[in-house]
């Protein structure tokens, strides 16, 4: 495209010439630079396209690569499941394939420096967010370099000062309202990115996070190439007559400020501390820069890009929007159950208005108007049932126990249950409300948005290792329900199903205790399914006691690589290794998985919500 400009203006000066025009035999050489000025910005603005289309071409590639990576892993996983219904042995998918067992260990496991990656790096009281892991980093590596290379890349530097600061400032506007479509796609709730390549809205948050960066960066890098233009033709004290007399000037200026107050706000530090404000903040902002980019773009090409992101913005908040109203609207609306649990915990029964089909590892956004309209935050469903009726007193043991056929269709689940830990802010004011309760049973609204996630599946394992740290067992809880029940229909791989859970007091076993006492009587429970309860700060040594060989007890923190070690040298077939907890359980149990790639087959599965 950049040819043809160039020729067709060559073809127009021929023309010129040949009719005998005295401007163009005796043309100055004011005319001549102007002739050739014209061809530069033609040349910049093919360009500056092009390297848009080549943005958006690259990442519609690495998606595209992605997705083929996951159904190659898909259909090996599939094929591994159904070899394996029959084969209590499973022999030949214990050993690894040593290749991708090196690319996992050194590339797709392996945090950026040694071990640390789940853990937060904190300096004094401030949270300054997660380190990468190796594969993220190469990752972003590569996405900054690009647009580093593509900012810069054949803009005239040798020639006039003025030209290269147009030719800098069309370039970094254009990539940077081009960056703003893919920023826009991994932010949102319902980006059908995350069940297509089967990547958590964790780890697409974390890149939305740095292509906002690189938007921010390449609107400032906008703003004062054109300040630095005005500067060196008027100086600077026509510099702000310059911005009040131009709706385009203002407008972006005002678009930039905006992109820049969003990034200090969502710096981690401020985030953790104020998340509440952060979200209302960010998105009054995000509306704020989008107006005023919108006139400074008026009559550009650029703007069509701009379109395309508010109109897939505001696809994605419709589709929440119609999802909000589908799932809590009529029969009376969504209600909560609140129930006060000891270790300043509370349980949490959604019974909702229409059913979903449930499934192993979803969450849900949480508004409960009468503690806070208009903030939602994600907790992990840790059961489901069809309703009421499904639980019911012991009266031998004296607590609740759930009686729903755990093989029944998923279609009709209308209560979903779930574990609140007590923190600050969301979680605090609902503690309270259930406190006020004479019964210790409140019952509120609510309005659930969701469900999301569910797309991690540990059927092909034969031997299956699930940690979880404190309230992290409630995602953890739904998959060892399903293994188990999978092991007794003979739909499943899994001969071997270890649970280990790390709690601070005993006490923290009535989170789970009517949903645990429900698979514990489940049919051939006791044949693939073990409990390793660690209490890391009992009282006494009395509280520590272990109820039968299945389930056992132990005082103080596990040590991770010798469990994992003492499971891998007698596994059957494929292994998976769970981990949902605190960030230091999380690098342990990465850190002993990569250190056996290459001698077993084992893959790990790391579940997790940062913001």
């Amino acid at each position: 495209m950049r040819a043809l400009v160039l020729a067709t203006l060559a073809s127009l000066a021929l023309c010129e010439e040949a009719s005998g025009s005295k401007s163009s035999s005796q043309a100055s050489s004011g005319g001549k630079q102007s002739h050739e000025s014209s061809e530069q910005k033609a040349a910049a603005a093919v360009d500056n396209l092009r390297f848009a289309r080549y943005i958006l071409s690259t990442l519609a590639a690495v998606v595209f690569c992605l997705a083929v990576y996951r159904v190659v892993i898909q259909s090996i996983r599939y094929i591994r499941t159904l070899t394996c219904l029959n084969n209590d042995t499973q022999k030949y998918f214990r050993m690894p394939n040593p290749a991708f067992g090196a690319v996992k260990q050194h590339l797709l496991y392996a945090p950026l420096l040694r071990r640390r990656h789940n853990r937060e790096v904190h300096f004094a009281w401030f949270h300054l967010g997660y380190i990468p892991t190796r594969f993220q980093s190469v990752f972003l590596a590569a996405i900054i370099s690009m647009n580093v290379i593509l900012s810069v890349w054949g803009i005239e530097w040798n020639g006039t000062r003025a030209a290269a600061l147009s030719h800098l400032r069309n370039r970094t506007g254009t990539l940077s309202v081009v960056n703003m479509v893919p920023l826009v796609i991994l932010a949102g709730r319902n980006n059908p990115l995350i069940g297509l390549l089967n990547i958590s809205f964790d780890n697409f948050n974390l890149v939305h996070r740095w292509f906002g960066r690189i938007v921010v960066l390449q609107a400032l890098a906008h703003t004062i190439a054109e300040v630095m233009k005005i500067v060196d033709k008027s100086g600077w004290k026509n510099l702000q007559t310059a911005f009040q007399n131009s709706q385009m000037l203002i407008t972006g200026l005002v678009a930039t400020v905006a992109f820049v107050a969003i990034t200090l706000q969502a710096s981690a530090a401020l985030r953790h501390a104020f998340y509440e404000t952060f979200l209302h903040l960010h998105i009054a902002l995000v509306i704020l820069s989008l107006v005023f980019l919108w006139k400074h773009l008026e009559d550009t090409h650029p703007q069509k890009y701009l379109l395309a992101m508010i109109i897939l913005w505001a696809l994605e908040r419709f589709a929440r929007l119609t999802s909000l109203i589908y799932r809590n609207v009529g029969r009376g609306g969504t209600k909560a159950e609140l129930e006060l649990l000891p270790g300043d915990a509370c349980r949490v029964t959604l019974k909702m208005v229409r059913p979903w089909t449930f499934q192993p590892g979803q969450y849900v956004f949480i508004t409960v108007p009468s503690v806070g309209l208009w903030t939602s935050h994600p907790f992990s469903l840790a059961w489901s049932s069809s309703g009421v009726d499904d639980m019911q007193q012991d009266s031998e043991k004296g607590y609740k126990v759930f009686t729903d056929d755990i093989l029944a269709n998923s279609n009709d689940k209308t209560s979903m249950s779930l574990i609140i830990r007590r923190r600050s802010g969301f979680t605090d004011k609902l503690f309270e409300k259930a406190e006020r309760s004479t019964t210790g049973i409140t019952t509120i609204s609510a309005y659930v948005e969701g469900p999301y996630g569910g797309h991690a599946v540990l059927h092909s394992y034969g031997t299956v290792m699930i940690f979880a740290g404190g309230v992290g067992i409630t995602h953890q809880v739904p998959f060892v329900r399903d293994l188990v029940a999978g092991y007794a229909s003979g739909t499943v791989a899994a001969r071997k199903v270890i649970l280990v859970w790390v709690i601070q007091s005993p006490e923290h076993l009535e989170w789970i205790r009517p949903w645990m006492t429900t698979i514990l009587a489940m049919d051939k429970r006791r044949d693939v399914l073990r409990i390793q309860l660690f209490v890391t700060r009992p009282r006494s040594t009395k509280e520590i006691h272990s109820p039968s060989a299945t389930v056992q007890m132990f005082p103080g923190k596990p040590n991770v690589d010798t469990l994992i070690e003492m499971e891998s040298e007698n596994q059957i077939g494929a292994m998976g290794v769970s981990v949902c907890g605190t960030g230091g359980l999380s690098d342990d149990v990465r850190a002993a998985v990569r250190r056996r790639q290459g001698v077993r087959n084992i893959d790990f599965l790391e579940q997790g919500f940062t913001w």
